[in-house]
């Protein structure tokens, strides 16, 4: 098994147009036939198993994955560098009870939400391996360029997260040797959106990552590690915590309703379709394998470190756990720079769809080191990470914006959309009951999305007025 059969991705890619004739297909309930098959094209074709199924033209090496290696990737991504932030943002807000059964019911609901999306896959003889796709597939091309639309948003809203998260980590590296305050979160965060240009200038595409892919995964078992260890050592050793949940009770429940959003956020990527694009024939029986494995021992790690940290430092816990631990200086530098490095190519990764759109957009082909090219990916991929560095440094705010992509994106993509498609998609074939049962979801979800998109527009107004932009928290 390989990491780099991941995402292959080569850089030839379908256009605008192409696309546009193949939704209105689907609209008409017709086959679109590629006349000019690619090269990777003919490779996935030949290789996917598929029989009756139409395979859609794209970038990604399709079919090529296991589903153990799929689960694999699922689990890292759930153990991410965010995980150092759910003690905080999670457990805090909703303390002992309402954090444990929340993350409980967090993951129940995510594995459902998600199964409806992976068993749509195939629907209408088709594959749908964009969820952009499978939403123009169902509702046409207005519903193709909205979900289009929410599923950047959530990508960047979570590549700004990884950039204050490395930025984060990188002051806890300073401060851990100088404690002079020169120094501050900004120049921090800029530091690693800079770290983050680079790394996405050189690496053209996914493929190219290679064995960054396990060098990932080795250091996120490296902060979860130290992260556990310190906190275990640091609760052992300090007197009776905290865990009452603090402000009044209007404040308690802007940020128990936020809160709910950072729980859904923990568990889903916007990115269900693309991942289960590279697994095995037979898909859907594979994708929920990976899902079943996700959603069971992947999520051990992300429990042990969230509860373990709350556990030893009660509401007092920082919104990034390092912050909170006690132990050898080196120790908390390798976790920080682990989680530093970790949240680089994570970023990289959730980004892909971005720079591979922008990539295709604009006829991006050749050698990736031709001047042109190289050109292209500092000004195009440079002027993304910007953009993305700027809002992470003018609201370093990691809880609040968890908060927000979970509400304005992650609601309408996993729970939202995954309801009413499989509704719209299997009408003649649910009885009432489950009709209505997917009408509830629908109706509770976009309720819920409501309330939490409020919660986090004020959670940001106060932080912002607590700490005023570019804060040094």
């Amino acid at each position: 098994m390989t990491f780099s059969r991941f995402f292959h991705v080569v850089e030839e890619g379908g256009g605008g147009e192409e696309e546009e004739e193949r939704l209105l297909a689907a609209e008409r309930q017709e086959p679109f036939v590629v006349e000019n098959m690619t090269a990777t094209e003919a490779n996935n074709r030949k290789g996917s198993g598929d029989v009756g199924v139409e395979i859609p033209d794209t970038a990604h090496q399709i079919s090529s994955d296991s589903w153990f290696q799929v689960a694999f990737v699922l689990t890292t991504g759930i153990n991410s560098a965010y995980v150092l932030g759910y003690s905080g943002t999670v457990m805090v807000p909703l303390g002992w009870i309402g954090g444990v059964v929340g993350l409980i019911i967090a993951t129940a609901i995510s594995l459902y939400a998600n199964s409806l999306v992976a068993k749509l896959h195939e629907f209408g003889g088709r594959r749908h391996i964009r969820y952009r796709d499978l939403a123009g597939f169902i509702y046409g091309r207005k519903a193709y360029h909205l979900t289009w639309g929410l599923q950047y948003v959530n990508l960047f809203m979570i590549n700004c997260g990884f950039i204050i998260l490395a930025g984060a980590a990188l002051k806890a590296v300073y401060v851990l040797f100088r404690d002079d305050h020169v120094i501050k979160l900004p120049h921090c965060i800029a530091i690693a959106g800079l770290i983050c240009a680079v790394f996405a200038i050189g690496i053209p595409h996914l493929s190219a990552l290679g064995t960054w892919l396990a060098v990932s995964t080795i250091l996120s078992l490296i902060y979860i590690v130290v992260a556990i260890v310190l906190s275990v050592r640091d609760g052992v050793k300090a007197p009776p915590r905290d865990y009452e949940i603090q402000g009044s009770s209007l404040s308690k429940l802007f940020t128990i309703t936020g809160a709910a959003a950072n729980l859904v956020f923990a568990f889903n990527t916007g990115m269900l379709p693309e991942i289960q694009a590279t697994v095995r024939q037979p898909v859907v029986k594979n994708m929920m394998k990976a899902l079943y494995f996700q959603f069971t021992a992947g999520v051990l790690p992300m429990y042990a470190v969230t509860f373990i940290g709350y556990w030893a430092y009660g509401s007092s816990t920082s919104t990034y756990l390092l912050n909170s631990v006690n132990g050898p200086l080196w120790v908390k530098a390798l976790a920080n720079v682990s989680a530093i490095l970790q949240s680089v190519i994570s970023l990289h990764i959730f980004a892909s769809p971005t720079y591979e759109y922008m990539d295709t957009k604009f006829g991006v082909k050749g050698n990736p080191l031709a001047l042109k090219n190289l050109t292209f990916r500092i000004m195009a991929r440079g002027g993304y990470i910007a953009v993305s560095t700027l809002v992470s440094a003018l609201l370093p705010f990691l809880g609040d914006f968890m908060s927000l992509t979970g509400a304005v994106s992650t609601f309408p993509l996993t729970f939202i959309l995954a309801n009413h498609m499989y509704y719209k998609a299997m009408d003649n074939k649910l009885n009432p009951m489950q009709k209505l049962w997917h009408w509830l979801n629908v109706v509770f979800f976009s309720l819920m999305s409501l309330a939490a998109a409020i919660a986090a527009v004020r959670l940001i107004a106060l932080d912002s007025k607590n700490f005023h932009v570019f804060a040094d928290l």
